[in-house]
């Protein structure tokens, strides 16, 4: 993991996801809830760890962080997981970390929200990207500010350093949406790297879960009995690694088909895993 942060700019996405069908009513068992440490930039996933409710996440993401080394790590997650105890683990573990702000944390969200939004408010600075496709056009807009020693003496939270807002503008034929999102920052990143950092946060969706859910079809699938969910989980996590390493033309779904019908293909898959 040491490695890993040298070659790379090393943000950990942190989130949790459902396996709607893994519940069994027999046996009075809920759905598998996978809380997954996800490799941002290399799209891999790096450790996992299982709930039997999205509530008790909260509880499972301290045991997840205490499998990685952080050390030079920026970790994200969502508003769920914006707790002091997460904070202060993640700065004791080396790392650093942007988390996304709701009003589960009333009183620090509505600080912050008030002074994000207060055109008075020195901003010390901000980025603005663009991106189109399909008809669609989002502009995001970064803003951090550092400007913070009353809100630190106030809240008192662990690591605190930076707060920042992400504003994003979405043009549609539809007509346009505008989302605001505040977060807390232990480290005093620049505009444009928080913008990026936090756009990691929302990649897990689009990166790991949506492949899941419509590649590997995860949510379909009724194994329910014993660790079976678990197990099986992480296998999918195991083998999406293995796809994504392979840097050769075709899609994922292709690939794991290909997989499937030429052993060739299967070890050469294997075979730049294991180098890697």
């Amino acid at each position: 993991m040491a490695e890993f942060a040298q070659v790379c700019d090393g943000v950990i996405a942190v989130d949790g996801k459902q396996l709607r069908h893994s519940f069994d009513t027999a046996s009075g068992t809920s759905a598998l809830h996978m809380v997954t440490a996800w490799a941002s930039d290399q799209h891999l996933v790096l450790a996992q760890i299982a709930t039997d409710e999205k509530s008790n996440e909260i509880t499972a993401v301290p045991k997840l962080l205490r499998m990685l080394s952080l050390e030079g790590m920026i970790v994200t997650a969502d508003a769920l997981n914006c707790q002091r105890e997460t904070s202060k683990q993640i700065v004791e573990q080396g790392g650093d970390y942007v988390l996304a702000l709701k009003e589960n944390q009333p009183t620090l969200y509505s600080d912050v929200a008030v002074f994000l939004d207060d055109p008075e408010t020195e901003i010390q600075d901000i980025s603005t990207t663009v991106d189109g496709d399909h008809g669609r056009i989002e502009t995001r807009t970064a803003i951090v500010s550092t400007d913070i020693e009353w809100l630190k003496e106030d809240h008192k939270w662990p690591g605190l350093e930076a707060i920042g807002k992400i504003i994003r503008v979405r043009e549609t034929p539809k007509g346009t949406t505008t989302e605001t999102a505040y977060y807390i920052l232990s480290r005093a990143l620049s505009a444009e790297r928080f913008g990026a950092v936090a756009r990691s946060e929302w990649g897990i969706e689009n990166g790991l879960h949506w492949v899941l859910e419509v590649v590997m079809n995860e949510d379909y699938l009724r194994n329910r009995k014993d660790n079976g969910p678990y197990n099986l989980a992480v296998l999918r996590h195991l083998a999406l690694n293995v796809i994504q390493m392979d840097k050769s033309k075709g899609s994922k779904r292709v690939k794991f088909k290909r997989a499937g019908w030429d052993d060739r293909f299967l070890a050469s898959l294997l075979m730049q895993f294991r180098t890697t």
